[in-house]
């Protein structure tokens, strides 16, 4: 399911260092930490309406991350939002759109991976596209089972929203050549984690099931999915969950701010039928969709 070119976004300006810049001149120094080692954490925020959703849960978890790695300087709240209304306000974006935050420890005075080298601060990017989910979620997606296990906090805690993807990317270079949408994530005991993009859900004998957020990120799409299920008094398990659970599953869905709620109906070829018609997905979408319409930080 390869994103395509969207040609409103060819003439767009994004923030960098607290200017705006046309996307042809968008770029950062070869000396800055997220081109040297993927040192640098990131957000993504989509846009509703004259709404940030989620604006503050996703401010927090990038202070947090950023905080976990050190950062020397962190900017506050009150300027991340300066820096997001002002990209927005400048691309005439209301709707419709995501926002990949990006705030890199900043550029170093010469190559090298020890942070005392970075002298000039860090550096906040708002990238805005025009960009609609990336999934169709009429049709839903098939996942296949990566050999690539999913970062532990023995490793490199999943909890840090870092830039370095590798482990990711691997896992989805394996699903392109197996001709899925995604990649079904393991974590180091054989349970499932999440997919390389997105937390998961499944439904089974009308309980709601999401893994331990042990070795994946703890979404913030996720946690909405988990209030959403305690308002509408849906039986609800976090547990470990292997992936014969869910080949047998009665529904299956992701979750993320990328794809929002997108149904599974296939995994390693297995088909997801929805024998018990539970239909969790489009009432905790709805509920979802409502949120989106109603809640979230006001730019306009």
């Amino acid at each position: 399911m390869l994103q395509k070119f969207d040609e409103r976004n060819k003439d767009i300006k994004v923030f960098i260092g607290g200017k705006l810049f046309p996307r042809s001149e968008a770029k950062i120094s070869v000396f800055d930490s997220s081109v040297q080692g993927g040192d640098a954490v990131w957000e993504g925020l989509r846009i509703y309406d004259g709404r940030i959703f989620s604006f503050e849960e996703h401010v927090k978890r990038l202070q947090e991350s950023a905080k976990t790695l050190m950062f020397a300087d962190i900017p506050g709240r009150v300027y991340i939002r300066e820096a997001i209304v002002q990209t927005l306000k400048a691309n005439e974006m209301t709707t419709d759109s995501h926002i990949r935050l990006t705030l890199t420890r900043g550029e170093k005075i010469t190559s090298g991976m020890d942070p005392r080298l970075n002298q000039s601060g860090s550096c906040l990017i708002v990238l805005a596209e025009w960009k609609k989910p990336v999934y169709d979620n009429n049709s839903g997606i098939k996942l296949v089972t990566s050999q690539i296990r999913r970062n532990s906090p023995l490793n490199l805690d999943s909890k840090i929203h870092h830039n370095n993807l590798l482990n990711n990317i691997l896992a989805k270079i394996e699903a392109n050549y197996s001709n899925a949408d995604d990649a079904l994530m393991l974590d180091n005991y054989g349970f499932v984690a999440e997919t390389n993009a997105t937390n998961i859900f499944m439904v089974k004998n009308n309980i709601l099931y999401t893994p331990f957020a042990d070795a994946c990120l703890p979404g913030i799409t996720r946690q909405h999915v988990i209030n959403i299920a305690g308002d509408l008094k849906i039986a609800f398990k976090e547990k470990n969950l292997s992936i014969s659970e869910f080949y047998n599953a009665d529904e299956v869905f992701t979750t993320g701010t990328m794809g929002e709620l997108t149904p599974v109906i296939e995994i390693d070829g297995r088909k997801i039928e929805n024998k018990n018609n539970s239909g969790f997905l489009n009432t905790i979408r709805n509920k979802f969709i409502q949120m989106t319409q109603s809640e979230g930080e006001k730019f306009i």
